[in-house]
């Protein structure tokens, strides 16, 4: 078992970019971090490298796609903690950036398999453990693409991005999460996008070829905020690390 007294942290896709810099960042406090990977390989080299600066880490084989993958995980989770405090939906895939004339169903649902069946899965799966904490929170990781208000500004870049399945997943995403929150109010569950919406900014990581403004530290500030709030802290909220983002 882990200490009780550490706050344990669930990261899916956190072998790079911003799940690795926020296992990090939280592993550095202190916390326990349950490194969630697809690729075993990949998450042990992750873990060797948090464990190296210091950090309480379990790498956790996790494809946020397979039921089989993630009821593993949680097996594995529970054979060192009876609680978790923190789940952060990190994992996502950007899609092949298709055209709307030649999307087809099968280029939506491969995003949706990851964007928004994953989230709902694992989710779903530690519901229990998340209950049994006494502060439990549910970080979405989500996209200035998935809002509204941000997609329909024409001085937005997202905004002249023409394609469905990536901007569509993360629109669902945070529709769940605000649907979470309404029905779970024991649990804090919210909303970060990595970039800066007001300054039309992003961060840099391989989903964008680390084309982002942003450094991969900037881009997990709202993470670590919504993963850190207090008892008496907001849910179903959409922030990203200046202040809260239009639905």
């Amino acid at each position: 078992m882990t200490n009780s007294e550490r706050t344990s942290v669930l990261i899916t896709g956190g072998n790079k970019g911003l799940g690795f810099e926020t296992a990090r960042r939280l592993g550095e406090e202190g916390w326990t971090v349950f490194l969630g990977s697809r690729d075993e390989d990949r998450g042990r080299a992750a873990a060797g490298k948090l464990t190296a600066g210091g950090v309480e880490v379990v790498m956790v084989p996790l494809d946020v796609t397979s039921d089989e993958s993630v009821a593993d995980a949680v097996r594995l989770v529970r054979e060192h903690t009876d609680r978790l405090d923190v789940l952060i939906n990190n994992a996502g895939t950007p899609g092949r950036v298709v055209a709307p004339a030649d999307a087809t169903v099968d280029e939506i649902h491969s995003v949706y398999e990851t964007n928004v069946y994953g989230p709902i899965r694992v989710t779903h799966a530690f519901l229990p453990l998340l209950r049994a904490a006494d502060n439990p929170r549910v970080v979405m990781v989500s996209s200035g693409g998935g809002s509204f208000a941000v997609v329909t500004d024409p001085e937005q870049p997202v905004s002249r991005m023409h394609e469905l399945a990536y901007s569509s997943s993360k629109a669902a995403l945070n529709m769940i999460t605000v649907r979470y929150a309404q029905a779970l109010p024991e649990i804090k569950f919210n909303v970060a996008t990595p970039g800066e919406v007001a300054n039309r900014k992003f961060a840099a990581t391989d989903m964008n070829n680390h084309t982002g403004q942003l450094t991969v530290t900037e881009g997990t500030d709202s993470i670590v905020r919504l993963a850190t709030l207090g008892p008496d802290g907001p849910s179903g909220i959409f922030i990203d690390r200046l202040g809260p983002v239009g639905w």
